[in-house]
This record gives structure tokens, C-alpha cells and sequence, in this order.
């Protein structure tokens, strides 16, 4: 089958991006093997970073490590060298052969690879702009400045992007707008252009927005296109995430498409690209 990167619907394309780093559900997160996979085939790639005790970057989801590697633990409070000889879990939770990786080797596997021109790989802040210190901005730099054109920045705490952007000229960047309360607020009150507003101004140079599924559908049932006005705004949006392929979830990204949503996260995107290919 052709790889799973982009479907298109009513004259739009939408991306499917590969949640940390899986082309199937029953991928373990976060393999260079993947990952690799994905960007040289074109596709949108998600991975999440935590900050650790050398102040480097992490490439997991996770501020503690047991449920994801073989160790115990905070990530900050672990070495960079320690982190390297911890294995990843599968999905069961059982070793396997591949390690942890830091921000650094996954770039540096993206310049040994031969990337798509196309190809995106979402570096997700999973903390907040407090434990950004000098030390873990230069080592964020250092990392990513090589494969910037191929890389976009993403966080719910505006701050914590455009602290790390600085460092890196030419860095795209995403804000997560998925605040629930603000949500739940704008709805309430009628609000939905509020809510667009606030976006737009918390996150002024953010390339791509990301809201959660839902967040999207409900704008919808209220009567507000959501995605319409963050594209009159020069935006892109990105739904996340689904996790299971089933006929609920197939009818929910089918009316996603319909409102022209740009990418769709995803924990099966092999899965999802064959059932709306069918």
C-alpha cells in the first residue's frame, strides 16, 4: 500500500500525522526507525520532549520513565548518558531493543537520512517556559539548527515556544489551543469568535494551531466553523487525536474533513488512510 501520509477530500488535502512516531497502533512510540520511516516518506511525524538533568532534551512523552523505558524516575533528575542506555517499552510494557533517544540523536538520524522535502517532524514541549534555563536553550540550538526546515515547535505555553524558537532562526511553531475551560467559556456565552481571538493573539506567529478533535465538531454544532476563521487568519489546523480506527471514529474524521481540517493526528494513520481510501 502507498505510505499513509495525506488524504484528500473535497478539493483539500489533509496530512496524517503519525503520533509519536507510530504508522500503526501496535508500533511502540518513539523509534528512529519510524520516525525516520515517516520523514522520508513524506509525512507529518510527532515526537514529545522532556527536559532532563543535563538540560538536553528527552524524546519522550512522560516526566517519569518507568511507564515508557527501563528505568525509574523523573527525566530531570536523570543524565543524558543514562538516558541513552535506557530501552523502550513496547505496548505491553516490555523491553525492547531500541533506546531512548535525546533531541540530539534523533536529529542528527534526520541528516544521516534522506528526508522528503515535504516531510514534518513535530517537536511537542510537553513542561512549561520555568525549566528553560540558558544551558537547555543552547543544547535545544545546538540540536535542531541543522534540520530546522524540516522541524515545527509545538506547546500549549506560548512562552515556552517563543523562548525556544528565538534560539533557532527560520523555526515554525504551533500552539496548542485545546484550554478546556476557555472552551466550555465561549460556548456558554456565544463566544466562539472570543475563543478565535484569543488564539490569535496569545500565538500571533504560530503556523499550525492544534485543538483536540472535538473541539472542532462541537464549534460546529454551535453554528461557528472554526476552522474557516483560524484559515481566514493564515492558519493551519490540527485535529488530535485518534486514537482507534472504528466506524464511530471514521464518522467523526469524516465530518473533521468536511470543515477542511489540514492534518489529523493519529495512533493508526496506515489503519486510517486505508479505511477512508475504501
Amino acid at each position: 500500500m502507498h505510505d499513509p501520509v495525506y488524504v484528500e477530500r473535497h478539493g483539500h488535502r489533509t496530512w496524517l500525522k503519525w503520533h509519536r512516531g507510530r504508522r500503526r497502533s501496535t508500533d511502540p512510540v518513539f523509534t528512529g526507525q519510524r520516525i525516520l520511516e515517516g520523514m522520508e516518506a513524506g509525512a507529518s511525524v510527532e515526537v514529545d520532549l522532556v527536559v532532563t538533568a543535563d538540560r538536553g532534551f528527552a524524546v519522550l512523552h512522560n516526566l517519569e520513565l518507568s511507564a515508557e523505558t527501563t528505568g525509574a524516575g523523573l527525566v530531570a533528575q536523570t543524565r543524558d548518558a543514562v538516558l541513552r542506555q535506557l530501552q523502550l517499552r513496547d505496548n505491553a510494557g516490555t523491553p525492547i531493543p531500541d533506546k531512548v533517544m535525546l533531541l540530539d540523536d534523533l536529529c542528527a538520524l534526520m541528516v544521516s537520512g534522506s528526508l522528503h522535502p515535504e516531510a514534518l517532524l513535530q517537536l511537542d514541549y510537553k513542561e512549561d517556559d520555568t525549566v528553560l534555563d540558558a544551558v537547555a536553550l543552547a543544547n535545544f540550538a545546538r540540536a535542531t539548527t541543522p534540520v530546522a526546515g524540516s522541524l515545527i515547535l509545538s506547546s500549549g505555553n506560548a512562552r515556552a515556544i517563543a523562548m525556544l524558537a528565538a534560539e533557532v532562526p527560520g523555526m515554525r511553531i504551533g500552539f496548542d489551543a485545546s484550554d478546556e475551560a476557555r472552551v466550555n467559556a465561549a460556548r456558554a456565552s456565544g463566544g466562539h469568535a472570543d475563543f478565535v481571538a484569543w488564539i490569535l493573539a496569545t500565538a500571533p506567529d504560530a503556523d499550525l494551531i492544534y485543538l483536540y478533535w472535538e473541539i472542532p465538531l462541537l464549534f460546529a454544532e454551535d453554528g461557528y466553523d472554526i476552522i474557516a476563521a483560524l484559515h481566514a487568519a493564515g492558519k493551519r489546523i490540527d485535529a488530535w487525536t485518534i486514537r482507534q480506527i472504528n466506524p464511530e471514529t471514521l464518522t467523526q474524521v469524516e465530518r473533521l474533513l468536511a470543515l477542511k481540517v489540514d492534518q489529523i493526528t493519529t495512533d493508526d494513520p496506515e489503519s486510517l488512510a486505508q479505511a477512508l481510501h475504501a
